[in-house]
Parts: structure tokens; sequence; C-alpha cells
């Protein structure tokens, strides 16, 4: 596949960017990646949007450039240091709560929300927690997950859990999934209806 070069990035990137490297923060999500997050964004107006896993917030810079003004995107992380970068370059939209907490602690203490979008960008929602994850998602909902592709990273044994997960992923009845071979290794997954066969 050939990859074209991505079209503008989001005003607050290349400063954040700068911040996330001297903070030290190395697991964000990389410009692809980023670019699709942005672009399936654009396809929920008025949508709710939920990120797991803010970081310093660089993916959530691409998330918030493709949301419209009607929605919103909470985004939820567990380093203070890290979300408090988020914070600073975000603090004038209004379109985002950022949340510090534990992703189980959180998934478990709003299990009746209910979203358009899903991007899990740590292990809760990814590795831990998944099916109550897939309860948040609206139908329609968008549930995105990357990093499907190994990793220089990933620790011993962690390519026998991407495995473990995409194997689950694809006995989902209510989902329909895509997998790119593509920047990290991207999966897109879609709730089916209720109502759909």
């Amino acid at each position: 596949m050939t990859t074209t070069p991505i079209q503008t990035l989001p005003d607050t990137y290349a400063l954040l960017l700068e911040k996330t490297s001297q903070s030290g923060f190395t697991m964000a999500s990389d410009p692809l990646t980023c670019s699709l997050l942005r672009t399936l964004a654009a396809s929920k107006p008025a949508g709710r949007f939920l990120e797991l896993g803010t970081g310093t917030g660089l993916s959530t810079a691409w998330i918030l450039d493709g949301m419209d003004q009607q929605s919103t995107l909470v985004s939820i992380d567990n380093d203070p240091a890290f979300l408090a970068l988020a914070k600073e370059t975000f603090a004038a939209d209004p379109r985002l709560c950022l949340q510090l907490a534990d992703g189980g602690d959180w998934i478990t203490a709003n299990a009746t929300e209910k979203f358009d979008y899903i991007f899990a960008d740590t292990w809760h929602g990814k590795y831990l927690l998944l099916d109550e994850v897939l309860e948040l998602l609206n139908d329609g909902g968008l549930y995105l997950i990357d990093d499907m592709l190994p990793q220089p990273n990933w620790p011993e044994g962690h390519a026998a859990k991407a495995r473990q997960l995409m194997d689950y992923l694809d006995t989902r009845t209510d989902l329909l999934l895509t997998r790119l071979n593509w920047a990290s290794g991207i999966i897109i997954a879609v709730k089916k209806s209720s109502g759909a066969d």
C-alpha cells in the first residue's frame, strides 16, 4: 500500500509533540493512525466520543480536529503528569472532558454510558474489560484499536495476547470488523444494529 502524505496537522499538534518528547512519553500513536482517527471522527456529527488512554493528548488533538462543535469527547488517563500536558493544551476546548482515573474503575463506574466512537489505546478496553467497553457502544458506533502489528516495545508474550484479542473480536457477532496491516496495525469495528441479523 502506498502511503500518501497527511494533508494537515492539527493546530496544537507540533507544540504538543515537542512537549511530549520533553516529557519522556514514548507510547504515542503514530501520525498515520491519528490521521485515520480524525477522518473517522468526522463521520460522527454531534457524536459522543471516548478515548481510553489520553497520554499527553497527541491522539486527542487529532480526534478533536475531526469532531464537529456539537460533539463531545471524554478522555481518560491514570498518569497525572502526562494528563497535565493535555489539560494545558486543550483548556480552551469545551468539547473535551479530561479525567484522571484508573481505566478499570472508570469503565465500571460508567457502565450505563453510551458512545458513538471509542478509541481504546490502553489495556483497559482492549485487553481488559473489553466486553464491558463494547457494551458502551451505540448501534453504528466505531471501536478502534491500534498497535496490532508487532511493535519493538512489546514485552515477551505480548504477540500471543494480541493474537488472542484479534481472534476473540472475530467471534463477536455484534461487530463488523476490518483489520488494516497499515501504520501500527489497526482494527476498525462497527457495532451492528440490535435489529440486524
